[in-house]
C-alpha cells in the first residue's frame, strides 16, 4: 500500500498549536524524513525556530516579516506583508515537493487576514505530492479547510496567565 500524507489541522484559541506542529516536525526528523517548516505572520524569533535549526533534515522558510498585527497595519504595510507571505508560502511549496512533511504555521490566520488567498492553500493541498504530510496552524477553521482535515484539533484556552497580565516568557510561549 502506498503511503499518502495526510492533513494535520491545530487550531484554536489556546496555546500549543505551534508546539505541536514542531512535536511532529521533530518526530519526522527523528524517522529520518525531510521537513520544510514555515511560519507566517510571525517575527521569525521564536524558540522553537532554533531547536529546529540545529536538526537534520529541517528546512526553515521563516524571514522577520511581521511588523506587528495585521489590523493595526496601514493599508501600505498589509501589501508589504502580503507580498511576503505570497512569496514564502511559494517557496515553501517548491521546497515542499521533496519533502515529508510540511508545516505551514499561522497560515490559516494568514489566509482569514487576506494577506493569503485561501484559494492558493487549498489549490495546493488538493494536488499535493501524494506522500506528502501537511500541517497547518491558525485561530479558526474555514470550512473548507475543516473538510479537508485527516486530523484536526482545537486547542481551547481555559486559563492563560497573559489574562492576569503576565507577558510571554521566552522559552514558554515564545
Amino acid at each position: 500500500m502506498k503511503n499518502s500524507g495526510l492533513i494535520h489541522i491545530f487550531y484554536g484559541s489556546g496555546e500549543g498549536k505551534t508546539s505541536a506542529a514542531t512535536g511532529v516536525a521533530l518526530r519526522m526528523c527523528g524517522s529520518g524524513g525531510r521537513v520544510v517548516f514555515t511560519q507566517f505572520l510571525k517575527d521569525g524569533t521564536s524558540s522553537e525556530l532554533a531547536a529546529l535549526r540545529q536538526q537534520p533534515g529541517v528546512s526553515l522558510c521563516c524571514a522577520a516579516t511581521a511588523r506587528g498585527m495585521v489590523y493595526t497595519m496601514n493599508q501600505q504595510e498589509k501589501e508589504q506583508t502580503a507580498r511576503n507571505c505570497r512569496r514564502r508560502l511559494q517557496e515553501a511549496f517548491a521546497m515542499a515537493q521533496e519533502a515529508d512533511l510540511l508545516v505551514l504555521d499561522e497560515v490559516i490566520d494568514a489566509c482569514c487576514l487576506e494577506v493569503l488567498e485561501l484559494r492558493e492553500l487549498l489549490d495546493f493541498l488538493d494536488n499535493r505530492p501524494e506522500s506528502l504530510e501537511v500541517i497547518l496552524t491558525g485561530h479558526s477553521l474555514p470550512l473548507e479547510l475543516e473538510k479537508r482535515g485527516d486530523y484536526i484539533t482545537h486547542m481551547q484556552s481555559q486559563r492563560h496567565p497573559f489574562d492576569r497580565g503576565v507577558p510571554a516568557r521566552r522559552g514558554i510561549e515564545f
